[in-house]
């Protein structure tokens, strides 16, 4: 098959853009998934960082205060747990998706039972003592989301008045939660983990967008960039090379009169057209020499 220089050079052009184009858009998407990611375990690390802090406050600031108070009446605002999950339930309705809960094997609060799901972390936290944090990523009826799970482990002694036998509790808990549950905690073990769960969505959706934005920028700036490399190939090369061509047919016709060869310019091109009028009028003086 007989292309013109133009042809095989665009087509050229074209297998060198499409592996380039393909390749770009792997690596971008790879960078943008990832970036994604990041911004979605910052926000819940954020999340849980923030469910922390005010644990510890309620346990070092308001829990000794109202220490006396569990005996005549219970104060759920005096518990770590219940006041870091109320302190997030705004975020929770504002933002949808975003989810914050210590999660409990056997809670006392009906309403911090883990799930099937939680509960295979838990154990996996129970198993493996050495580890302070799990991470993953689960689907959620709003798209995919990742989590980050931190164990709950008994290590004082202080926390068994409530939860060590339901004949040792207050009898203000057992009027508000009943002795069947929250009891029997073991020291020293992990029972529970804080879980944040954020919504990998909006950053995921926000990365395609960006994504498409690259990839239609890069085609654009290709299309632009084919084009005015054609225009410099057709008045640079081809036109150039067409009126040598016709110039040394009129030449082999023995139209030396009228082949005429340009020579403007100091390039190649230029330097054959040079080098083609040379042999014009070598011919000429040839075809005009006196016979003997």
């Amino acid at each position: 098959m007989n292309l013109s220089l133009t042809a095989k050079f665009n087509l050229s052009f074209l297998a060198v853009f499409g592996a380039g184009y393909v390749a770009t858009g792997i690596l971008v998407d790879r960078a943008l998934l990832n970036s994604a990611a990041q911004t979605t375990m910052r926000d819940a690390s954020l999340m849980i960082e923030a469910a922390t802090a005010v644990h510890k406050y309620t346990s070092e600031q308001v829990t000794p205060l109202l220490s006396t108070q569990i005996r005549y009446a219970f104060v759920p605002q005096s518990i770590p747990a219940y006041s870091a999950i109320e302190s997030l339930l705004p975020l929770e309705k504002k933002m949808p998706g975003f989810l914050y809960k210590h999660a409990m094997l056997n809670p006392t609060n009906p309403r911090d039972r883990a799930t099937d799901w939680e509960n295979d972390v838990i154990r996996r936290l129970h198993d493996h003592p050495e580890l302070h944090e799990v991470t993953g990523e689960r689907a959620t009826p709003l798209g995919p989301s990742l989590y980050i799970a931190r164990p709950t482990r008994i290590d004082s002694g202080a926390c068994l008045q409530c939860h060590s036998t339901p004949s040792e509790a207050p009898r203000t808990v057992l009027d508000k939660y009943g002795p069947a549950n929250g009891f029997g905690w073991p020291l020293h073990e992990t029972i529970g983990a804080q879980f944040v769960s954020v919504p990998m969505s909006l950053p995921l959706d926000q990365a395609r967008s960006v994504w498409r934005t690259v990839m239609l920028s890069f085609a654009a700036v290709f299309a632009c960039a084919l084009l005015a490399l054609n225009l410099l190939v057709n008045f640079l090369v081809t036109r150039r090379l067409a009126v040598l061509s016709r110039a040394a047919d009129q030449a082999n016709l023995g139209n030396l009169h009228i082949a005429t060869f340009v020579t403007r310019g100091g390039d190649e091109i230029a330097s054959l057209a040079l080098s083609f009028g040379r042999m014009r009028s070598r011919l000429a003086e040839a075809v005009n020499a006196p016979k003997s």
